[in-house]
Parts: C-alpha cells; sequence; structure tokens
C-alpha cells in the first residue's frame, strides 16, 4: 500500500479528546480500515494514519470539515472523505465499496470549529445568526423557536438540556416572538437570562442549557447517535472494534444502555423476579466493562476533557440485530417546522 507522510499540522486550537486511550481501545493495525464518524477538525483521523499503515473513512455532515478532511487527503491515499451523517455510516462506507471495515470511533457533540465561528451561531459568547446546525439543511434554531407550540418548546428544553425552568423560558421566548422574531443568539440568550434571572453564583451562563437543547434538537443529537450505534454494528467485522467519546449525560446513558444490552447484560433476574427468557446472541463485548475517564493532566489542559467519558467493545460474530434505532426521547419531529425563507 503506497503511503505519504502527513505533514501539514492540525487545525489550530483543536485538541482532540483521550487521544491516547481512543488508540489504545480502537488499536489501530496495518492493513486496518477504520471509520472516524465523525471527522471535525481530524485529530482523531491524524493519528490513526500516523499509528499504522491503515486506511481510514472520515465522515462529517459539515461541509467545512469535509473540507479539512480533503486537505488531509491530499497527502495520503490513505484517507476518503465523505459527506453525510454518521447514522448512516455503514450505507456511506458501502457505497463507497467496502462492506466491512475493523474499528469505528465516535466522538459525540459539537466541535470547537463550531463554538468559535460566530456565524454558525452554536454560541452566545459571541452574537451571530441563529442557526445551530452541523449541518446546511432543515430548519435551524430560529425556525425552532420562532415556531414550535409553547409546550413543545418547554419538552426540548427540559428534556434535552434537563432545564428545571424550562416553561418559564419557553413562555418567555412565546411573549417575545409574539412583538418580534428571534434572529441572533444574543437575543435567544437575553430572553433565556430575563426568564429566569442571572442565578447568583452560577458557574454556567443561565442561557447554556436551553442552546444545548436547542442545539441538539435541531441536529438531532441522540437519534443519529442511536442510528450510528445501529450502523456500525451492522459494519463492524467479527473482532472489530468500537469506541466512543460522550460529552453530555443523556448521550453517555444512551451508549451505556445499548452497550449493556447488545452484551446481554440486561437479561439476568433477581431474587424477587424470574431469570428472563435467553435473549440474542452478544454482538459486542465489553472491553472494558465501565466508562473510561480523562486523565487529570489531560483535564488541566484541555478543559472540554472535563465532562468526557469513553466506551468500547468488540464486534462478536453474532448477526446484527434488526429494527429501528430510538433515543427514547419522544420529542417533537423536527419535520413538523418549515425552513424559513
Amino acid at each position: 500500500m503506497a503511503t505519504k507522510s502527513l505533514q501539514s499540522p492540525a487545525p489550530a486550537g483543536h485538541k482532540p479528546v483521550m487521544l491516547d486511550e481512543v488508540l489504545r481501545h480502537l488499536a489501530p493495525a496495518d492493513g486496518d480500515i477504520i471509520v472516524d464518524g465523525t471527522f471535525g477538525g481530524g485529530g482523531y483521523t491524524r493519528a490513526i494514519l500516523s499509528c499504522a499503515n491503515c486506511s481510514v473513512f472520515g465522515i462529517d455532515r459539515d461541509l467545512d470539515a469535509i473540507v479539512r478532511a480533503e486537505a488531509l487527503a491530499a497527502e495520503t491515499d490513505r484517507l476518503t472523505p465523505l459527506l453525510g451523517r454518521f447514522g448512516d455510516l455503514d450505507e456511506l462506507v458501502r457505497n463507497a465499496g467496502c462492506e466491512t471495515v475493523d474499528g469505528v470511533v465516535l466522538d459525540i457533540g459539537v466541535s470547537s470549529f463550531h463554538l468559535d465561528e460566530a456565524h454558525r451561531g452554536f454560541s452566545f459568547a459571541k452574537d451571530g445568526p441563529l442557526d445551530m446546525r452541523m449541518g446546511a439543511a432543515g430548519p435551524t434554531a430560529a425556525d425552532v423557536v420562532n415556531q414550535m407550540a409553547e409546550g413543545d418548546l418547554a419538552n426540548v428544553i427540559y428534556r434535552l438540556g434537563e432545564e428545571k425552568q424550562a416553561r418559564r423560558i419557553a413562555r418567555q421566548i412565546v411573549q417575545r416572538r409574539g412583538e418580534a422574531p428571534f434572529r441572533t443568539t444574543l437575543q435567544l440568550a437575553e430572553a433565556v437570562e430575563a426568564a429566569v434571572g442571572g442565578r447568583k453564583g452560577a458557574r454556567i451562563h443561565p442561557a447554556t442549557l436551553t442552546f444545548q437543547a436547542i442545539r441538539m434538537y435541531v441536529n438531532d443529537e441522540l437519534g443519529e447517535l442511536a442510528r450510528a450505534l445501529d450502523a456500525a454494528e451492522r459494519l463492524l467485522k467479527p473482532g472489530g472494534r468500537l469506541v466512543v467519546v460522550t460529552f453530555h449525560s443523556l448521550e453517555d446513558r444512551l451508549v451505556k444502555q445499548w452497550l449493556r444490552e447488545r452484551a446481554g447484560r440486561n437479561t439476568g433476574g433477581s431474587r424477587h423476579l424470574p431469570i428472563m427468557a435467553k435473549g440474542p446472541e452478544p454482538t459486542f463485548d465489553l472491553t472494558p466493562q465501565k466508562a473510561v475517564l480523562p486523565q487529570d493532566n489531560e483535564v488541566e489542559g484541555n478543559p472540554r476533557a472535563r465532562s468526557a467519558k469513553l466506551r468500547a467493545a468488540v464486534r462478536t460474530d453474532a448477526p446484527a440485530r434488526t429494527g429501528e434505532a430510538n433515543d427514547g426521547m419522544n420529542l417533537p419531529p423536527l419535520s413538523k417546522l418549515e425552513e424559513a425563507s
């Protein structure tokens, strides 16, 4: 296999979280085919390509990320950028001519590029259009806050943001949009702050959880994660490794429960209940059994790593399960909203 050394530097400010732990559990080897389902700044992909003579499919729904992937691919014939959602990773990779892979790595959540670019509308640190889309299609955050029914909006903020004042915030948003539609990030942040106050002594801005919830809803992040786990199960060959890094309790809970179910850990009985009937053959072995946390020195040098958790598993030779992925949230469908012209 022809190779070229990677000479260009990584994007400024980009620090892949738990990189050593990811590489240890992904274990790239010469000849392997790996899927980086969340290419972003390419930190994982660059490290994978550097530590073994393997190939990588770099997937991202963000065209800016694919441009970065194409720049890296110009240095090596071992990287194939693929524009699309990681929930469709098996279809994307098979359409590229590959039927099975040796590893899948997923880094879930918003990237530092999204937060740092005001025009993407992910953060209220800088004023920008109220967008929040990781891709280029579909309703924006402005469409959500300007169109969604008050009860549905409160449900989204409460369930995805775990925001206790969700009803008060939704009421304030609906009242203000009746006067003028929301267009910018600061307008939304100010509305949330007006609804709940400054929360004296709080370490985070009062709008943080609301922004998180709306971002997760706009991008269907939990639904994408559920579909990606199922897709990885279908694509990984026996002995293939799955590594997932999460930054949010809802994401980690979904991954934990999915892996336990796939490893056959949810079929035991108790002294009060009989042992349940034997379920399907396990499709994954958990390695390790519990989540891996970042080292203290990484957290000190990279605050984004503070909430990170890594879970890993190895594919067995059992057939992939059938059925539709479900994130368990039962939120109002995004398709109910119309994109503003």
